[in-house]
């Protein structure tokens, strides 16, 4: 297997070297995964164009759709990242392993829309009329559905780039779930 070192700031190119100061001063440090994006002298600007554009998602529903779609691709770097993200956002370590689970006893929205995400991951965009309805039930539109493709394609991103390379997780590591099956 090909082993990917994760690039250091004198490695990269400027462009990526300036994204990596200002990464540094807005989170603290550079997660290795963002520094392993910037391997591209361009990828590392796009992806996190595309990550932070405006959507109808709130950040809880995000990480609801982010935990998820890790689940289900199996990323474990993105599960801890995201498990660290979403405690921030105000989820308990409890509704964390459900949503990872594909499913959120407390709210029915969150139910609905960790349920359309799981379905779209794992069926490559195919979704059944019944989880369909169920979410367009509980108050989302069509137009909130296209957001939630996207962001389900920001996550496929990420988990494929850590599946691939296997780069180490520099944030708390995610308690061990079985992987979600259909």
């Amino acid at each position: 297997m090909t082993n990917f070192n994760i690039p250091t700031r004198e490695e990269v190119s400027s462009n990526n070297q300036e994204i990596f100061d200002n990464l540094e001063k807005a989170v603290g440090f550079v997660p290795n995964l963002y520094a392993t994006i910037a391997y591209s002298d361009t990828a590392l600007e796009s992806y996190l164009q595309f990550q932070n554009a405006k959507t109808s998602l709130s950040k809880k529903e995000k990480e609801v759709i982010n935990l998820i779609v890790s689940q289900v691709n199996g990323c474990n770097y993105c599960l801890s990242a995201h498990t660290t993200i979403g405690k921030m956002n105000g989820f308990t370590d409890e509704q964390i392993l459900e949503l990872r689970q594909g499913y959120f006893s407390t709210n029915e929205k969150f139910d609905a829309l960790v349920k359309v995400a799981k379905a779209i991951t794992i069926n490559k965009g195919k979704v059944d009329d019944a989880t369909l309805e169920n979410y367009f039930n509980a108050g989302y539109s069509k137009g909130t559905l296209v957001d939630v493709i996207l962001a389900v394609g920001d996550k496929v991103i990420m988990n494929y780039l850590h599946n691939l390379t296997q780069i180490d997780i520099d944030f708390p590591v995610a308690q061990e779930l079985e992987t979600v099956q259909a």
